[in-house]
């Protein structure tokens, strides 16, 4: 029987070490951190995203400067004002809630980022400079996977390393983070072949595929270290993962629950960026 790796427990204890960090920065050299959050439109999700990013900037000592829009925004009127926030000495990081409506081109929006506050590290110079392994922020939702592998004691090297999704926030960039550790990896997506033979060689098997419990246990080897990516709300309203929870648990060593896994260090990771932003910023090494 799998042991339960609790996300809650290693995102609370990123925080902490923020805000240490943040609180000792400010004592000593009156470094003030602060992150602008935008969100366009009514979406709930978004909301309840930005509200927990607002809660999170509070608990370890984060300015937290949020500008909701609204839905019928132009994508000129929101480049404004990302041009602004670029130039805004009080603003460390920048972050766009995305999805944005269906008007604005999402790709402009990230690329007007300046890549020194872009803490989502989506914009184009900082993916290319995590695929040459010289970045200065990772995508939060990967950077926080590797978190929780390290915190389970596991070493990646030499490990087989199966990553199934290959979006651009979580597939790709998570499987250059397991390369980087030497890991040796395989990217899995809609169209490949024999995904349960490849599945059953994972030593580390993480699920991006956004599909309700599409990994069940005998898909999973004996021991592996399993996390699960994905949200999915069924019909009857629960949550669940992109893995089956009950049947995998039985087959691995490890596993993230869902919720309460991978969901709560995407923010911590966020926190830990903003404040390596801040510090690079300020010329603090």
């Amino acid at each position: 029987m799998a042991q339960i790796i609790d996300g809650k427990a290693v995102s609370a204890a990123v925080k902490a070490e923020v805000a240490e960090e943040t609180a000792k920065l400010r004592d000593a050299k009156g470094l003030k951190v602060g992150l602008a959050v935008v969100i366009v439109g009514n979406d709930p999700a978004s909301r309840v995203y930005v509200n927990n990013k607002k809660k999170a900037c509070e608990a370890v000592g984060f300015q937290s400067f949020e500008y909701a829009m609204e839905e019928n925004t132009t994508q000129e009127q929101l480049l404004d004002l990302v041009n602004v926030l670029n130039r805004d000495d009080r603003v460390n990081g920048i972050l766009v809630q995305l999805p944005l409506p269906k008007h604005i081109d999402e790709k402009a929006v990230i690329n007007a980022i300046s890549p020194d506050k872009d803490v989502d590290a989506f914009h184009p110079i900082n993916v290319g400079k995590i695929m040459i392994g010289e970045y200065s922020f990772l995508p939060c939702t990967p950077a926080g996977v590797m978190r929780l592998i390290e915190s389970t004691g596991t070493d990646i090297t030499g490990k087989q390393c199966v990553v199934i999704g290959r979006s651009n926030i979580v597939g790709k960039p998570q499987a250059m983070l397991l390369l980087q550790k030497n890991g040796t990896v395989t990217i899995c997506h809609s169209k490949t072949r024999n995904l349960k033979e490849i599945c059953l060689g994972a030593d580390i098997l993480v699920v991006a595929i956004g599909r309700a419990n599409f990994v069940t246990g005998d898909m999973i080897k004996e021991g592996a270290v399993v996390i699960d990516v994905g949200m999915n709300r069924l019909d009857n309203g629960k949550l669940c993962g992109d893995v089956e929870f009950e049947s995998a648990e039985k087959k691995a060593s490890f596993i993230t629950p869902v919720p309460g896994g991978v969901g709560p260090m995407t923010i911590a990771m966020l926190m830990k960026n903003t404040l390596t932003a801040a510090k690079q910023q300020a010329g603090i090494e």
